[in-house]
């Protein structure tokens, strides 16, 4: 799976989650269904990867340093987990939220890695996205901005070998969708104008957030996937 052939499932998963909505697990079938088959094709004979949306189509239990944790994707070799890892794909309402995934994100990595489990994070956001009230009003249009991205190209300096709470390797990916003609009076409003395009494209962001380190790979699905599998085949 190529960029482009990534930005494809990304629109096919968004697509689901306007049919299904965010309380449904159907569009994390669709992605996380997508990355586990190419990264298992990638890693070929002797490797075996489980996630929703692919063979018996259930997340593996990853034992942890201090919890047990159930993860989006694992990577397995003759049955023993040899790496996972953790996706996200945000759609609305960021903001209020935004620290509490990086944290979230920083704590599971580090229970995991302390248990000496190589784990890899993917995050997915659109450059511009809804927020909503709590009553489902439409409130504002959000953006991904500089201020958000700092973190990540903080992040992108760590040392993995050093910091267990910073993933073995993070794909930051931001992309856009198509613009509305106007402002959405509520969320099935939104969800209304999308379905309503036969062909949702999805472009990668042009926006130029600054230069990320090794520790993150950013807008580049391809690279990602060919650090992970060199790194998971070199343990």
């Amino acid at each position: 799976m190529d960029n482009h052939e990534f930005l494809r499932v990304i629109s096919n998963s968004f697509k689901t989650f306007l049919s299904t909505g965010s309380r449904s697990n159907e569009k994390l079938k669709v992605l996380h269904g997508a990355i586990a088959a190419d990264l298992e094709s990638r890693l070929g004979g002797g490797y075996e990867v489980q996630s929703l949306g692919i063979g018996e189509g259930r997340e593996c239990n990853i034992e942890g340093r201090y919890i047990d944790k159930k993860v989006d994707i694992t990577i397995l070799r003759d049955g023993i987990v040899s790496a996972g890892i953790g996706v996200k794909f945000v759609m609305q309402n960021y903001s209020q939220n935004s620290n509490n995934y990086f944290e979230n994100m920083l704590g599971e990595t580090a229970n995991i890695r302390c248990a000496s489990v190589p784990y890899f994070q993917i995050f997915i956001i659109p450059e511009k996205l809804p927020y909503y009230k709590d009553s489902g009003t439409f409130s504002k249009w959000e953006q991904f901005t500089q201020h958000n991205v700092q973190k990540y190209l903080r992040l992108s300096e760590d040392n993995i070998e050093l910091s267990v709470h910073t993933p073995t390797k993070t794909l930051l990916y931001v992309i856009n969708l198509p613009e509305m003609p106007q402002e959405p009076a509520d969320k099935n409003d939104y969800v209304h104008y999308y379905q309503s395009i036969p062909r949702i494209k999805v472009y990668p962001t042009k926006t130029r957030f600054g230069n990320f380190h090794p520790a993150v790979v950013f807008n580049d699905y391809d690279s990602f996937a060919d650090k992970v599998v060199h790194y998971i085949k070199s343990i």
